[in-house]
């Protein structure tokens, strides 16, 4: 069953704005509106499956704004670097390396502020 929830603000917005407004719709309203509302999956949960999905798929820049999230929706730090450990023996060394870059980077920012 698919839950309706009013609609975010994503960086979508920030980042297309005026330039892709159906792309900002659908990220807001589709994807993070419904798709991450659904109530079979915890948003810890999905943020698990996002983060595998986007180190398996190299998708190094959309890390920083879900390792973000991951912790918004309950990870700890020591859960993101096991989750990018552990993925390391199942996608490649080199993309989980790329990944806890990404990740330092945000936990570290995280603590300066």
């Amino acid at each position: 069953m698919t839950v309706r929830h009013k609609p975010i603000t994503s960086t979508a917005r920030e980042t297309f704005g005026d330039f892709a407004p159906a792309f900002v719709s659908y990220t807001e309203n589709v994807l993070f509106g419904d798709v991450w509302r659904r109530e079979e999956l915890s948003l810890r949960e999905r943020s698990l499956i996002t983060l595998s999905a986007l180190i398996a798929g190299d998708h190094t820049s959309q890390l920083p704004y879900h390792f973000q999230l991951a912790k918004e929706n309950g990870l700890s730090e020591a859960e993101l670097i096991e989750v990018i450990t552990h993925l390391a023996f199942y996608v490649g060394w080199p993309r989980a390396a790329s990944a806890l870059h990404a990740a330092k980077e945000v936990l570290i920012q995280e603590k300066k502020e």
